[in-house]
């Protein structure tokens, strides 16, 4: 990493007129990003971001033709219903987790899954759908991660009820674990805040996510998630999920208390590094954590900026760039009900000082 020693920045690499959570860059730079049709009906679910800051829907038109007033047209399999998070695993593919559940709400059958596109072809060339079993009524699958062998994939769940997915690859078998886990769940008494005051739905609802932000070792031996309605990291030994996990056992017992990161929404684990990024949702803020230093460790802000509205997903560039996306989740009609449903949000390069801005 480089050094950390003063404040970073950020720089804006594009704006997006609707509301972005994901972001993931290829082997090859190449950039994608991804809409949820949370408070809105997005034209656009998966595209890639042209170097003149265009979207280029991914892989094509028909695989974003789903509109909500089309549903009973399309088939939910084969099209993007409300797409949370994507990610090139580095192996020459681009992976989409589509939780299927426009504004959080509904599961649409038959929609809930994982699809790997081949870069090189631009085609979808593999489909691992989630039955009730491993997606029921009232999740919502939020974002992913592979193991370093590319055999597995980690999920986390933040619907009503939280869970850690593992899915074999090869097979498409998906194990549902730690559902209704302590470590997956909501933190009781904890209300999340912005701009100084508690975010509140008009119904009296607060934030209200599961096991949402997950992050893999640099060495592929440990899987860490923690709740954005919740202020500690979790972790568990990723051989434990991928074995007596995957064969049906109970691995709540395994799973490591790791220590305090505050409320936080996506993390990232640099490559090389045991270092731990954060987003610091409530501040307005990026932190960054020694995870070196055990549960005791503490998270420090490394970037503060007033533009920074909701930190929401990081990645990393071939060439170490770091990257976030703000999803202005506060700025939301979930919580602001006269905001206008589609919400100008940004990607922003994250430049450590010792870094070259360009």
């Amino acid at each position: 990493m480089p050094d950390t020693t003063q404040p970073w920045t950020i720089e804006q690499v594009a704006r997006f007129e609707h509301q972005v959570t994901g972001v993931s860059v290829s082997e090859d730079g190449r950039i994608f990003v991804n809409f949820p049709r949370w408070t809105e009906d997005s034209a656009v679910s998966v595209a890639e971001l042209n170097k003149d800051g265009t979207l280029r829907p991914y892989p094509d038109g028909r695989w974003n033709a789903w509109r909500n007033a089309r549903k009973d047209e399309l088939a939910p399999e084969e099209h993007w219903v409300c797409v949370q998070s994507v990610v090139a695993d580095g192996r020459g593919s681009l992976w989409v987790l589509d939780p299927a559940a426009p504004a959080q709400a509904h599961l649409v059958a038959g929609g809930a899954k994982l699809v790997r596109i081949e870069l090189a072809s631009d085609k979808a060339v593999q489909t691992i759908a989630f039955g009730e079993d491993a997606a029921p009524q009232g999740s919502y699958l939020n974002d992913v991660r592979f193991s370093n062998d590319g055999r597995h994939a980690f999920i986390t769940d933040s619907g009503v009820v939280g869970a850690i997915l593992v899915v074999e690859i090869a097979s498409g078998k998906t194990v549902r674990l730690l559902d209704g886990h302590p470590s997956t769940q909501m933190k009781k008494g904890l209300n999340v805040s912005a701009d100084g005051k508690e975010l509140r739905r008009p119904d009296g609802r607060g934030v209200e996510f599961s096991a949402d932000g997950i992050a893999l070792s640099d060495d592929g031996a440990w899987l860490y998630w923690q709740a954005i309605k919740g202020d500690t990291l979790y972790r568990i030994p990723t051989a434990v999920l991928t074995g007596e996990g995957m064969h049906g056992a109970d691995v709540g017992g395994k799973v490591e208390d790791y220590g305090r990161n505050g409320v936080s929404d996506g993390l990232l684990i640099p490559r090389g590094t045991n270092e731990m990024l954060l987003s610091a949702v409530e501040e307005d803020a990026v932190k960054l954590r020694d995870l070196g230093q055990g549960p005791g460790g503490q998270a420090r802000i490394v970037v503060q900026d007033a533009r920074l509205r909701w930190p929401d997903t990081f990645t990393q560039g071939p060439d170490g760039a770091l990257y976030v996306t703000t999803s202005h989740i506060q700025d939301s009609a979930f919580f602001k009900p006269d905001a206008p449903p589609a919400l100008p949000t940004e990607l922003w390069r994250l430049a450590p000082p010792a870094s070259t801005s360009g």
